[in-house]
């Protein structure tokens, strides 16, 4: 095909596809989008509100004026969507915008490399050489290979000793493994010597008799379960309060006093507890007594029993278990002195060892 005026060749082979040639065969690519849009009976303004493309954009590159163009990027694509309104190939349309109007960012470089000719002229040869290449290579690394192999050579033992020939004379010479021995039996930590007395001596108080521990243990009230602070706490410190309400689940508390004040007030959630101030005479008014838990001395005393309980009523109880726990202590103290005192009178006294006379030193010599 003959180059026009003002367009560079366009001989790029057979074309199958009709928008592709009206493209291509166009003087121009303006003069090829302006004939597609005449045949097809739309203006410029019904084109523009399908492609969301200016009207002045449209009619810029129908000119052939790509100076009022944006960038390329942008107009780029308006001459994609441009030819797809027209039913025109739009890759072939785009194509031809970049011959027409090439990017004046990217510098012209100097032509590098061989031509395509050259290289299916000279494959041949290359392929030979390669091979060539690649057999030298191959045999040199065998050829190196081969000289390293060493050839066998007899042992440099002159002689082989006769206990090494036979199994029988490995059993002649002791050389087998004895049966494994029993490990050694593990060492244990001698128990802890006190010296008789001497707890009584320094304390005033014995050490309690192995019958004694299993008195106590088997008279000992087992273990309730101990306050656990899961979530916010409110009220009186940890060291003013005895009595303390602790929410298992969200639920509401109102404390009143005697003259109907409100002390507190809240919607707990699940972990969340009220410490009461020790003395304090109020009412607790809760929405769910079974989403509460009552502790006293630190200890669980069970779920809140009604609506509404007088806060005294926990308070006297906390007095009375502190009351029956120093009693104990004191009774168990005292138990155990007299029990000291006991045996302390029952061991033998010392009889007193008379005084001997001194030994006179010999005379001097």
């Amino acid at each position: 095909m003959a180059k026009r005026k003002g367009a560079v060749s366009t001989d790029v082979g057979p074309r199958a596809d009709p928008a592709d040639a009206s493209v291509e065969d166009a003087l121009t690519l303006g003069d090829a989008l302006r004939a597609a849009r005449e045949a097809s009976g739309r203006s410029l303004a019904e084109l523009s509100t399908q492609t969301r493309v200016h009207t002045r954009y449209l009619t810029a590159i129908e000119q052939n004026d790509f100076s009022i163009l944006p960038n390329r990027v942008f107009s780029i694509g308006y001459v994609r969507s441009y030819a797809a309104a027209l039913g025109l190939d739009e890759q072939t349309a785009v194509e031809r915008f970049k011959r027409e109007s090439p990017d004046p960012t990217v510098p012209l470089q100097a032509p590098s490399g061989i031509a395509y000719e050259d290289v299916k002229r000279n494959s041949g040869r290359l392929a030979v050489v390669g091979g060539i290449l690649l057999v030298a290579v191959v045999g040199w690394n065998i050829f190196q290979r081969v000289n390293l192999v060493q050839a066998p050579r007899p042992s440099d033992i002159a002689q082989v000793p006769p206990n090494w020939t036979t199994e029988k004379a490995l059993d002649k010479t002791g050389l087998r493994l004895a049966p494994p021995e029993p490990a050694p039996a593990d060492q244990t930590v001698p128990q802890l010597y006190v010296t008789p007395g001497l707890e009584m001596q320094m304390t005033g108080i014995a050490a309690p008799t192995p019958e004694q521990l299993a008195a106590e243990a088997a008279s000992a009230q087992p273990v309730r379960k101990a306050f656990n602070p899961r979530g916010a706490l409110y009220g009186a410190p940890a060291t003013a309060s005895q009595v303390v309400i602790q929410a298992t689940r969200s639920a509401n508390i109102v404390v009143r006093l005697p003259d109907g004040r409100i002390l507190f007030a809240r919607q707990l959630n699940a972990g969340d507890a009220w410490r009461a101030p020790i003395g304090l005479s109020a009412t607790l008014d809760v929405s769910e007594p079974a989403a509460f838990d009552v502790y006293i001395n630190g200890e669980f005393a069970g779920a809140m029993p009604a609506l509404q309980v007088p806060l005294g009523q926990f308070n006297a109880r906390a007095e009375a278990q502190l009351r029956q726990a120093a009693a104990e202590t004191a009774a168990r103290v005292q138990q155990a002195q007299q029990a000291s005192q006991a045996r302390a009178a029952a061991q033998p006294r010392p009889t007193a060892v008379p005084a001997t006379a001194p030994v006179p030193a010999p005379p001097a010599r």
